[in-house]
């Protein structure tokens, strides 16, 4: 997704954001795990007893906010539902024997774990977790006892029948402002242009402010050519009709790669340039703008939009959030945060304000990057934000023909897709990031994308004398590969940050565009794990849904939500399929890896943070048509539960 910031038409004084949100208030501070930890339960314990490694960064001097801002902060914490209270220390246990999944390789399952506060202190039988703790309902205290429990014994809570307990979901790739941003109007799997019209035009009546004010910019994300009949782009003419008529209208593809815009911001706009380095103009027969912008094209209407404000920021925010924990996410890596945008969730952190863990991508798509100020932030508010990577975009995206090929489409034999940044640019960009220290995220879609990129960090990495491992470099997509690209992705010590539901959302056009041949190097995450690479699982919402379990369920089948796919109810080429283990892996310790937090959250580790989400069936046993009807019971962040209840 190539995210542009929009101003979104949909401000409701009346919706309280504190409702919205809930176990906003930060647990007490905790340390980071201890590198010597001889028993589980003496991890935890010395997790307590350590100074904080952050301890600087909570103490720096907050920024000095305005007012407003500081009263809209406060009022979201203020006015949230208080979270629902579970003892200081307590154990969570399965009847069921180890429905607790720990994603921990030395011990996959157990059958209890035990949390202090924000950590994990020890885990194990329940007959091994009772004889160490006591048992508060059973036992009482017992010799030798842990002091937090030593007087009257552990709370001891269970799992229901059918219930299974994980480490915290994270989404490795997502836009966590653009979620909220574009709840409405909902243009999703429209199946024609005059049907998204019909839509807008609700919306707008929907909308006094809106339908009062022909001045207000109106943004939409998801619609898709290929589901029109004929599957062409729309023009703006198909939105010069009704109450749209003189009205300024942005309307995003799916992948957030081409923008489709209306007469009225054609005026706007100007003139425009014959030709737009990195991207397109769609123009008529007679050379005419038709309203269509690829990929570095939509940087001239972003250039005439106002600019997002902090109180749509928040407005945006409280969605994603409230959304997020209700479908047990507790981590989220912002694929593109602008300088801004960093500034609002630094702000949010100081004031207790963040109710799940966020990793940011800054992205800045000026000539010269490295000529802003950026901060890198590690473990800051209480290990909710890090910021410490960089975005950089090098195609576009294989729905719009934008993915930079090395040989035509199939189905566009005039067309290789775009290079969204010249060779010699993207290897500058690249060694400078690299050189002061950042991990560097790039966009890779098409196979001569992906080449060029490995190619920067090969010539880079060998002079990097810190090595890939600290660096952990990404390719955010890593979507088609020739196959001894595959190998060397491996080889560099890259991170493929894979997006499961982008396979099962274009594997109806995919193999159209790509033909017999590449489609065999597209989508292959099961043979980047055989060559030895690391995959972390995100979703890329909005393009996708924001429910992780679709990414699950689609790495593991690699069919639609109907169960359907191109090679039948096996799956679209089903030697690809990642098993239900590697795939809870990509979405848990996979993705803290990539964002460098394994050492604190990704599994049930005892000495980490208690992320947690409670599902009320078990997904890695029941059958794999379930899966999608499985809802989150809780979800856990430090210990407190932010979303459901136990």
């Amino acid at each position: 997704m190539s995210v542009r910031r929009r101003p979104i038409a949909t401000p409701d004084s009346e919706n309280d954001p504190g409702k919205e949100l809930q176990a906003l208030e930060l647990s007490p501070s905790g340390s980071s795990p201890s590198a010597n930890q001889p028993t589980p339960s003496e991890k935890g314990y010395e997790q307590l007893n350590r100074k904080s490694r952050h301890g600087i960064a909570r103490s720096r001097v907050h920024v000095v906010l305005s007012t407003i801002f500081i009263g809209l902060i406060l009022a979201v914490v203020q006015r949230s539902s208080k979270p629902v209270p579970l003892p200081d220390t307590w154990a969570l246990c399965s009847k069921e024997g180890s429905a607790i999944y720990t994603v921990d390789e030395t011990r996959p399952t157990v059958e209890c774990i035990v949390t202090h506060k924000e950590r994990i202190m020890d885990w194990g039988t329940s007959k091994e977790v009772r004889d160490r703790w006591g048992d508060k309902d059973i036992t009482g205290p017992v010799p030798g006892a842990p002091f937090f429990s030593a007087k009257t014994g552990l709370k001891f809570m269970y799992l229901k029948k059918g219930q299974a307990a994980f480490p915290g979901f994270a989404d490795a790739h997502a836009h966590v402002l653009q979620w909220g941003a574009t709840r409405e109007p909902d243009i999703v799997g429209s199946p024609s242009p005059n049907d998204i019209v019909q839509r807008l035009v609700k919306y707008i009546e929907a909308n006094p402010a809106i339908s009062n004010d022909p001045t207000t910019w109106i943004y939409g994300l998801g619609w898709d050519q290929n589901l029109f009949p004929g599957g062409q782009f729309p023009t703006a003419v198909d939105l010069d009709v009704d109450i749209l008529k003189g009205r300024p209208i942005v309307l995003d593809r799916v992948d957030s790669h081409v923008s489709w815009v209306s007469p009225r911001v054609l005026e706007i706009l100007g003139d425009l340039p014959g030709h737009v380095e990195g991207g397109a103009i769609v123009r008529d027969k007679h050379g005419n703008a038709t309203g269509i912008f690829v990929d570095n094209a939509m940087n001239l209407i972003v250039a005439k939009q106002p600019p997002w404000t902090d109180d749509q920021r928040l407005q945006y925010f409280r969605i994603t959030a409230r959304d997020a924990l209700a479908h047990g996410l507790t981590s989220i890596h912002d694929a593109y945060s602008t300088l801004a945008d960093v500034k609002f969730f630094k702000r949010l952190a100081d004031h207790g304000a963040l109710p799940l863990r966020l990793n940011l991508m800054v992205g800045d798509e000026s000539e010269n990057p490295w000529n802003q100020t950026m901060e890198k932030l590690v473990g800051y508010g209480n290990e909710r934000l890090d910021v410490r990577s960089i975005k950089l975009f090098a195609d576009g995206a294989l729905g719009s023909w934008g993915a930079a090929l090395f040989e035509p489409y199939s189905d566009q034999p005039d067309n290789r897709g775009l290079m969204r940044v010249t060779t010699e640019r993207l290897h500058e960009v690249i060694r400078h990031f690299v050189t002061e220290g950042w991990q560097v995220n790039v966009h890779c879609t098409g196979d001569r994308a992906n080449h060029e990129v490995l190619n920067a960090f090969e010539n880079i990495l060998p002079s990097d004398p810190s090595g890939a491992g600290k660096h952990r470099h990404r390719i955010e997509h890593a979507q088609v590969l020739t196959l001894t690209d595959i190998k060397r992705l491996a080889d560099l010590g890259l991170i493929a940050s894979v997006q499961p539901t982008h396979a099962t959302s274009d594997m109806a056009y995919a193999e159209k565009r790509l033909g017999q041949q590449r489609i065999r190097g597209a989508y292959a995450w099961k043979t980047l794990i055989r060559h030895g690479a690391r995959l972390a699982l995100g979703s890329d919402f909005p393009v996708e849904g924001i429910d992780p379990l679709l990414g699950f369920y689609a790495a593991a089948t690699r069919l639609d939500v109907n169960g359907r796919s191109p090679h039948g109810d096996g799956g679209w080429y089903p030697e690809e399929r990642l098993s239900r283990e590697e795939a809870l892996h990509g979405m848990t310790l996979g993705a803290a890896y990539a964002g460098y937090q394994e050492d604190i959250i990704g599994s049930l580790t005892p000495g980490k943070r208690a992320d947690i989400v409670v599902l009320d069936k078990d997904i890695m046993r029941i059958p794999y048509g379930d899966i999608l009807g499985t809802k989150v019971s809780a979800t856990i962040v430090d210990g407190t539960i932010a979303f459901g209840q136990l």
